[in-house]
């Protein structure tokens, strides 16, 4: 919600120096930020999403595709609209723990969500890629998972880098419909 869209700045006692800038409140991130749903430990058991999540429906865990070892899955903090990842079900942290047909299945899922992304919203390109162990970025390092981030022309703006604040298009039930129904048979 914006605030104060006028042309002098709402000014609020006890809150800083007044600025020039409007805010755009994103409360909801705290969840992210605060660390809500991130495992307790590195093991299975700990509340792994990871491990959790092939347990609930499709629309619940917002599962777009579902294979023999690897789901696909939209991102619950996406970085852009129609945010994969693809997720091996056994609960392993690193790429070089997979076995054979789970890295098979991971690089043709992968596949699969750029021609639905494609087909879905005509995205242009993708950042695709892994984060191996937390100091490398990863935020559940204990679970393995590969990120599928659509790219549009022009779809990189102020609200990021400024405002440290994304603005998605989409609600994310209405993102996994759209993929699951746009998925390559």
């Amino acid at each position: 919600m914006l605030t104060g869209m006028t042309s002098e700045p709402e000014q609020q006692i006890g809150v800083g120096t007044q600025d020039a800038f409007q805010r755009l409140w994103t409360p909801h991130r705290m969840a992210y930020i605060l660390g809500e749903n991130k495992p307790t430990g590195p093991g299975s058991g700990d509340g792994c999403p990871f491990c959790s999540i092939p347990a609930k429906s499709d629309e619940d865990g917002l599962v777009v595709r579902r294979g023999e070892h690897v789901y696909a899955v939209l991102n619950l903090y996406p970085y852009n609209g129609g945010h994969l990842m693809t997720v091996p079900y056994r609960h392993v942290a690193d790429y070089t723990d997979l076995t054979a047909a789970e890295t098979a299945e991971l690089g043709e899922l992968t596949k699969q969500a750029m021609r639905a992304l494609r087909a879905a919203s005509g995205a242009h390109g993708f950042n695709i890629g892994m984060n191996q162990g937390s100091v490398a970025g990863a935020g559940i390092a204990a679970h393995l998972h590969q990120h599928i981030v659509p790219r549009w022309g022009g779809d990189t703006n102020f609200m990021p880098v400024v405002g440290h604040t994304r603005v998605l298009p989409q609600l994310l039930a209405d993102t996994r419909k759209m993929l699951a129904e746009a998925w390559p048979a």
